[in-house]
């Protein structure tokens, strides 16, 4: 055997038994980021430290094996060449990560107690999250970047060994990308939002979904925020019911939303959440009230009866003045059915509304909570789009938008093909109590081109009971107003799909029907009006076609109903009557 070919063998046994540590050593590493981040959340102070000393130590070993002069040369081979070349750059991003993102993060989690975002004495301490933003923005930055990195590693021509650890890689980046994101939008937002750099009104809108609106519910009750040094204090306190109806929308409205909702959007405080844009629905309620209180607010948060069941997961159950105790399992029922049952006048359900509000707060702000369940309940509000916030600080706005919290219309990404489901109430009653909705979505390919066919379905259902006619309050039932008989639910129900999708309009029980079709903002939109009996169900379907081939997944944002049930998948067939 000539020397050269001794050197050779050499050459390749070099390389390949460093390939092989070096594939080892990624795939004990890639899953500790996972396991990182719930040590963290789930503040296992023990464990921290060890797993993410040992993450940096793997990372760090596979880049140095994939590094070396003799990886490189190898690099130029064929056929194992592009293997090496992509598996190098996997370990880089690995390596990157680990310095960069999460060992940083690592110590930063280490130093905060979640105690520290417990408020004391009516007040949250502000520094720990200014201290820990330039940790956090740059550890942000190194994941974007790294995922950047990601997508540019072409694996197309290499074995499937490698595609599958890019895949595996992307999955983890992915999942730690979404909650380092959200600390970050709250380290850039919170402290200023809670007066740090000087005093803040905000306005509260309380969302009843008995009655709904395409945002969750009739905002019937709002109150003023003010917000200094970390403290917040629930000032005046007004009803929907005590804003008279606008000459004219307070602010222009565009001519889709006048066509679509009507002017009333502008015109009362009880609409402005007809429109499922929330920032457009907070700025209307924003100018509402300043023309009749004279205080311009910086921002407009709203909540629903069920974030506040989420939160009192976290304070406990709280005894009202009426004697009624509020707990997580009793606010829903207590506050949007008990209350119109016991109390007739709307005025004096605007005041036991204001009063459980009132005693929520006044518990958060006292600190007497469980701080873990408290973000916990926050993060599930936001999620569930009970929580919404806009700012009228062009900074904090463009950062809200990255946010379930922003409230806006879904965007498509080369991943996900988004729909909107939004209902609005037309009976003008508290009959949604009533209303089960549920939603399904999925597609199919029928036609030789590729482009896919979108289905989304709703099904609402009246669960009134028969006599709801007889024996509910005229307020409930609504008492044939607007014409709508007497314990039926009429529901506005409109589905939005992105600009580039083509309408294919709607069907109900499969059958096609007349609808009002739209567009929103460049969304196209299908309307259709939906009466129901007591025990009475229909199913509506939505059908849209794709502008070109599409492998991704569906995923349909709705309005958060109070018995909210997880989207399910909608088996499609090409003898579908809309298509």
């Amino acid at each position: 055997m000539s020397a050269f070919a001794l050197v050779l063998i050499a050459f390749v046994a070099w390389v390949g038994v460093r390939g092989l540590m070096a594939k080892s050593e990624i795939e004990a590493a890639v899953p500790l980021a996972s396991a990182l981040k719930d040590q963290v959340i789930a503040q296992e102070t023990d464990k921290i430290g060890t797993t993410a000393a040992a993450l940096d130590n793997h990372a760090a070993t596979a880049a140095s094996l994939t590094s070396d002069l003799l990886w490189r040369i190898a690099e130029f081979l064929p056929l194992v060449g592009p293997n090496l070349t992509a598996f190098r750059e996997l370990a880089a991003v690995v390596d990157n990560l680990s310095n960069d993102a999460v060992g940083p993060l690592t110590e930063l989690a280490a130093s905060i107690e979640v105690a520290d975002f417990k408020p004391a004495g009516g007040a949250l301490d502000v520094q720990p999250l200014i201290d820990a933003r330039p940790v956090v923005e740059r550890a942000a930055s190194a994941i974007d970047e790294a995922q950047s990195t990601m997508s540019g590693i072409d694996t197309d021509s290499t074995i499937v060994q490698v595609r599958n650890a890019k895949l595996q890689l992307a999955e983890q980046l992915a999942a730690l990308a979404d909650p380092v994101h959200a600390v970050r939008t709250a380290v850039v937002l919170v402290p200023d939002m809670l007066g740090a750099s000087g005093p803040r009104d905000f306005l509260l809108l309380f969302q009843n979904p008995a009655e709904l609106r395409a945002s969750g519910g009739i905002p019937g009750a709002l109150a003023l925020l003010h917000t200094e040094a970390g403290r917040i204090d629930l000032g005046q306190q007004a009803a929907a019911s005590g804003f008279a109806r606008f000459d004219e929308p307070v602010l222009p409205l565009s001519d889709e939303t006048r066509g679509l909702y009507g002017d009333i959007t502008g015109e009362f405080m009880q609409n402005v959440n007809l429109t499922p844009r929330f920032p457009l629905s907070a700025q209307l309620a924003r100018e509402m009230w300043k023309q009749k209180y004279g205080t311009e607010v910086s921002g407009v948060l709203s909540v629903d009866p069920v974030a506040l069941a989420y939160l009192l997961e976290a304070t406990g159950p709280i005894t009202l003045l009426t004697g009624d105790l509020l707990s997580a399992e009793t606010a829903v029922s207590l506050l949007l059915r008990d209350v119109y049952v016991r109390y007739s006048e709307p005025a004096q359900q605007d005041l036991f509304f204001a009063a459980a509000a009132s005693a929520v707060f006044d518990k958060v702000a006292s600190g007497d909570l469980d701080p873990v369940k408290l973000i916990a309940a926050l993060a599930r509000g936001g999620e569930e789009r009970r929580i919404s916030l806009w700012s009228a600080v062009e900074a904090e706005q463009v950062e809200l938008l990255g946010t379930t919290l922003a409230g806006a219309l879904p965007q498509k990404t080369n991943a996900v093909q988004p729909f909107g489901v939004y209902l609005n109430d037309a009976t003008a009653s508290k009959m949604d109590f009533y209303l089960d909705v549920q939603v399904a979505d999925g597609q199919t390919t029928c036609r030789a081109d590729g482009r896919p066919h979108y289905g989304v379905s709703v099904t609402l259902t009246n669960t009134a009971p028969v006599d709801a006619p007889t024996t509910f309050p005229e307020y409930v039932t609504g008492g044939g107003a607007f014409g709508v008989t007497p314990g039926n639910i009429k529901t506005l129900v409109n589905v939005y799909g992105t600009p580039e999708l083509q309408n294919l309009g709607v069907a109900r029980d499969g059958v096609a029907v007349p609808h009002l079709p739209a567009t929103d903002g460049g969304y196209q939109v299908s309307q259709i009006a939906i009466e129901l009996a007591p025990g009475e169900s229909t199913t509506v379907q939505f059908g849209f076609l794709g502008e070109q081939p599409f492998q991704g997944e569906v995923d349909t944002q709705q309005t958060p109903v109070i018995n909210r049930h997880e989207t399910s998948k909608l088996t499609l067939s090409c003898d579908f009557p809309l298509w």
